[in-house]
Formats: structure tokens, sequence, C-alpha cells
């Protein structure tokens, strides 16, 4: 299998050509068990409108793509999803919406995307932006993304490094190396390697450094470059990638995803491409000066839906009842039922037909735990 090298030529001009060769690719997956019980494994977050903004999270993706890509705009996502997300995309082609039968991890996901768009043409840059995340303003958001096509042009994986505003122990960090001299990308870095979610302490210090940012998982690659670093560090995920997208176009295809799928590893992307590849310099960094929320909790929901004027409570939901009084917090509400709160501070109450949640901001990372017991206990009817 062929891949690029890096061809980095000072001072000359970028290529406009390059563009054409980009290919905006969506993993739409996870069910984002911190926003329990709105968010479920058959209406998972991203099919939801978290910001108000009359727009889904995956559409709101969607969008933000195609100014970049037009057409070229593939979705992974599950294959109980699949009505949902053409009712949200009619637009998106056919064969361009890839289902998986079960979730395999991040790796699989966007290998297997990478792996049928190199059988169509080896030459695809293809950018992965995660369905679940808020971005703007989305004009800086799309330069930004300019820059790591052009930069992936000259044979890097690119990673999107969003400025940390808080020393997060939610995130891993990436550390950014020497300046690179590329055309058309007038802030790429080196990668020096990527770094799992730090103590509150390790994170205050990365931040006095100025040299960390957060990793978002958005990558922008050569097709050829993603499988190389995923064929080297994961051989039977890439072996069974390659024979699934050799048959994706061919009357093969079901059959070859029954049998081959379901015994794919699971990892996730940034353990099979992204760190192994930064080790061999193959890794570069464009920073996003754009604010970026992947909607982790509740609190982020209250964050992104700021309360009225006169009022500390953020009420979400068509029709909602809500009487408050001293009250502060968020409120998600799905039913017709009455919700007064009095007296109560930085409350999350999300009500829905069949599951009530209340904890409070503080303890929004939490949820997650609720969803276990719910699992662990069999109360899978409402998960």
């Amino acid at each position: 299998m062929s891949t690029e090298t890096k061809n980095v030529n000072p001072g000359s001009a970028p290529d406009p050509g390059v563009f054409k060769r980009f290919y905006g690719v969506i993993p739409a997956g996870g069910v984002g068990t911190r926003l329990w019980p709105l968010s479920r494994a058959a209406a998972p977050k991203f099919l939801h409108d978290l910001t108000g903004s009359g727009s889904t999270l995956i559409r709101a993706t969607y969008d933000r793509l195609k100014e970049l890509s037009e057409d070229r705009v593939m979705v992974v996502t599950g294959q109980l999803h699949r009505a949902a997300v053409l009712a949200q995309l009619p637009e998106i082609q056919q064969e361009n919406l890839v289902l998986e039968s079960e979730p395999k991890d991040s790796a699989a996901a966007i290998g297997l995307a990478a792996a049928i768009l190199y059988q169509r043409d080896p030459s695809i840059i293809m950018g992965s932006f995660a369905a679940d995340q808020v971005i703007t303003p989305v004009e800086v958001f799309q330069e930004t993304v300019r820059e790591a096509i052009h930069t992936a042009a000259q044979g890097y994986i690119v990673t999107i490094g969003i400025h940390p505003t808080h020393p997060s122990t939610g995130f891993g960090y990436i550390r950014a190396g020497e300046a690179l001299d590329i055309a058309g990308a007038p802030s790429a870095h080196a990668v020096v390697e990527f770094v799992e979610k730090p103590s509150e302490d390790t994170a205050r210090t990365y931040l006095r450094s100025g040299n960390y940012s957060w990793n978002a998982g958005m990558f922008v690659a050569p097709v050829a470059l993603m499988l190389k670093h995923l064929q080297a560090n994961e051989p039977d995920l890439h072996a069974g990638i390659m024979e699934i997208a050799e048959a994706w176009d061919t009357p093969n295809r079901r059959e070859v995803v029954l049998r081959v799928w379901p015994t794919l590893p699971k990892t996730a992307i940034d353990y099979a491409v992204a760190e192994p590849a930064a080790a061999a310099g193959d890794v570069a960094m464009i920073p996003g000066i754009f604010s970026w929320d992947d909607v982790g909790d509740f609190a982020a929901i209250g964050r992104l839906n700021p309360a009225e004027q006169n009022s500390e409570l953020t009420v979400m939901g068509e029709g909602a009842r809500v009487y408050s009084e001293d009250a502060s917090g968020i409120v998600v509400s799905d039913t017709k039922r009455v919700i007064a709160l009095i007296g109560i501070e930085d409350v999350v109450i999300v009500d829905t037909p069949d599951a009530l949640l209340v904890t409070t901001k503080d303890h929004a990372q939490a949820v997650k735990k609720a969803v276990e017991h719910l699992k662990a206990s069999g109360d899978t009817d409402v998960l």
C-alpha cells in the first residue's frame, strides 16, 4: 500500500486543488451516558438539539463540513440509528452512510471509513469530526480545517488542538513542538506527544507552559497514511477493515461485514494511530482558536443554554411547565408535568415519561454511574 511522504517546500504557494481531495467523516457513536435519561441507546446525544439552536448536534456537524467538502461527507453510525440519521441528513448519499452492526470503538469506525475511501481513491484526505461537539464561530473552525488540509497534503496526520481555558482533568492533552513551514498553514506545529488525562496539578503545569492543547479527537490525514499506521500498530484490525472495504461497493458487502465486523478488536484511534504516529514524527497540530464543547454532561448544557434574563434557571423542553423561587440550575422536561423548585441551588432535573433524574451541576459527571447501576440491575428498558 502506497502512502504519501512529507514534501514541504518553504516559500511555495499552497495548492488550492487539494480541497477537491478532502472528504469529511462524521463518527456518530456513543450513547452519552452522562446525559441520561435524555440521551439513550436508541436516541443518543448527537440526535438531540442540546443548544437551543433548532439544529441537532449531527446536523450542525454536517453543516460545518459541507462548506469544505460539499457532498463528500461520510457518516459512520450504528444500524439502530439509520432512520434517524437519514431523517436529519436527507441529502447524504447512501454509499456514504456506513452502518455498524455493533460498536467497535473509534479505531474501527474511523479506520473503516479511511479504508472505504482509500478503495475509491487512494489520494483522498479525510477529516474526522465527532457528531456530538458544539463549535463556534463556524468560520474560524473552517479556516482551521483548511490549514489542516494543507498540512495533511504534505504527509502528516493532523490534529486540531483546542486552546485550554482551564486546567481540565477530563481531557487528554497534546504537546506541541516546533513550528512547521507549510504553505497555507502558518500555525502548523509538530506534535511531540499525546498525554493522558492529567491530575489537576499537572494540568495547571500544562497551562502555564503554553505548549499544551486539549485533544478533541479531530484528525485530518491522507487515508493512505492513516492506514499505514493502523497496519503497523493494529495489523488484525487493519486486515479486517481492508477486507470489508474491498467488498463495500460490491454485492458481497453484507456477507463480508456480518462475518468480519464482529471479530474486530476494540481500541481507540488515539492508541491505534495517533500516539504511535506522533512518536514516529508523522503528526502535526493546528491550534483551534474557537469555542469548543463536547457537551459531556448537564453542566455543559447549562453553559450552552444560558438562563433567561432575571433568572438563574435554564429551562429546556417544548412546553415545559416550571415554577421557580430562589432556585438556580437547569431543568430539561420532556413531559407536561409541573415542576416546582423552591430554594434550591445548581440543581439538575431531567424529566422524561419513564425516568426522572435529580442531581446537581457539581455531580453531573456522576450520572454515568446511575446508568451503569441500571444496566447491572437489568433495568435496560430505560437505557
